[in-house]
């Protein structure tokens, strides 16, 4: 019997206080499997940067591809936070340095049609067995928010198929590198029974010991590096799989060495240090940020965007500001931890009687957002916080919404700036619904501050 072994991460998101136990983790059991003669691939499922971490977004995410290279990965995808949470540009140049292949089916350039340079669809493989292993990576296709980006997502019903036929006949396994999300996971392997093994993310899902789909085996290590994966493939001397298992190891139960904290301290304090070192603006006073209605730091964020957009009326909620502005010199630093969301601005345009339905959405949603914890879709905060408007205020007794203190008219179309947060939650539905939607890139929230704050504050 042959025995093969594939260790795996996904949605590390730049946790980076979990990485000195995986790492160690990886590298002992890679080193253990070897040395009694089996096969080990490691590959990582996407996600593995967060521009919410200070030394990612210092150094554009190169940090997470230095980490990644410590480990010898066989093969590694990308997620929405590097395929999104990136300019064009900086994914581009994301891998300059990576000493792994990156595996990416399912996303062309815009303009050409033509696949990443980063990027290869695929990977062929033989074990010293002689199997022949296939390795394909599909990544979540988000048009709305890689089409702005200048990349061209495909589903994975159209681009899957045809992979295969390009490996037809090349290998023994089949395995699957997916940051789609549990329930396309179950659907590849409902649909195509050629695969062996879909190692999972993007949803956060744990499988601690693999869920069996037909004669696929689905797998999957939650997130923030909170536990890492490892299954079994045991082959006969023909090279089918006679036997598939996978397993779970939570990070924390493993050992800690003294020099981990100096380690994960010493990435926050080189990203903050290097954020710091970069000045942006110098306040006359402190800009506070109140936790319900309107305040000096939401104005400024709600007039920053409509600048950056050149819109006229914007919206925005104060749990997006984690922390006030202090008088004197801002820093880029200042701005990335006030403003850690890895969010893009987007333009709405409604008809009148859309955003008359919009708003009241928002003011029947108002209380209940007020204290509401909200997690993932680029939030980075804790709660959502309060809605606030610019140019933009009803009377709710009347149910009548005012564009700039007219009356809107329900034929006139209205075009308004908030964050692509508000497409994606559900409390909003009018936006995706009705609205015309235009995402703005390569910014994010706190870029549009900083650069309207260099203007109207210079150094």
């Amino acid at each position: 019997m042959e025995t093969i072994h594939i260790l795996h991460t996904n949605d590390l998101h730049s946790h980076f206080e979990n990485w000195p136990r995986m790492r160690r983790f990886l590298l002992e059991h890679q080193a253990a499997y070897r040395k009694q003669g089996d096969t080990v691939l490691t590959f990582d499922i996407g996600d593995a940067m967060d521009r919410s971490h200070p030394l990612t977004e210092a150094t554009n995410g190169q940090i997470n591809t230095e980490l990644l290279n410590q480990i010898g990965y066989d093969g590694v995808t990308i997620g929405n936070n590097e395929g999104i949470g990136n300019s064009h540009a900086d994914l581009e140049h994301l891998y300059d340095k990576a000493n792994f292949p990156v595996l990416l089916a399912n996303l062309y350039e815009q303009a050409t049609n033509e696949r990443p340079v980063f990027a290869q669809s695929y990977r062929l493989m033989t074990t010293d067995a002689g199997t022949r292993v296939a390795i394909i990576a599909l990544t979540a296709p988000f048009f709305l928010t890689y089409r702005p980006n200048g990349w061209e997502p495909t589903t994975v019903s159209e681009e899957l198929p045809r992979q295969l036929a390009a490996i037809e006949g090349q290998y023994d396994i089949l395995i699957v590198l997916s940051h789609l999300g549990i329930t396309t996971d179950k659907w590849l392997a409902e649909q195509f029974s050629e695969i062996d093994v879909v190692c999972g993310a993007h949803t956060h899902h744990l499988l601690e010991e693999g869920l069996l789909v037909n004669q696929t085996l689905l797998t999957a290590a939650e997130k923030y590096g909170h536990y890492l994966g490892d299954i079994t493939l045991e082959l006969d001397d023909q090279h089918h799989v006679m036997h598939k298992s996978a397993r779970t190891v939570l990070t924390a139960d493993l050992p800690v060495v003294k020099t981990d904290a100096a380690e994960i301290e010493g990435y926050l304090k080189k990203g903050h240090a290097q954020l710091a070192a970069e000045h942006v603006a110098k306040l006359p006073h402190a800009f506070k940020i109140n936790a319900i209605g309107e305040s000096e730091m939401m104005t400024t964020g709600l007039k920053a965007i409509e600048e950056a957009t050149s819109t006229e009326a914007a919206v925005l909620n104060t749990g997006l500001f984690l922390q006030d502005l202090q008088a004197g010199i801002v820093t880029k630093d200042d701005l990335q931890t006030q403003l850690p969301h890895p969010m893009h601005l987007i333009k709405v345009t409604l008809k009148g009687y859309d955003l008359w339905r919009m708003v009241l959405e928002m003011e029947k949603n108002r209380l209940f957002l007020r204290k509401f914890p909200i997690k993932g879709m680029s939030f980075r905060g804790k709660i959502f916080g309060d809605i606030v408007y610019d140019g933009i205020a009803v009377d709710m007794k009347l149910r009548r919404v005012f564009w700039h203190g007219q009356e809107i008219d329900p034929e006139a179309s209205y075009t308004l700036t908030t964050v692509d947060h508000y497409l994606f939650i559900p409390f909003f539905p009018t936006i995706e619904i009705v609205g015309e939607t235009e995402i703005v890139f390569p910014d994010f929230l706190r870029d549009a501050v900083a650069k309207y704050l260099s203007k109207h504050y210079p150094l």
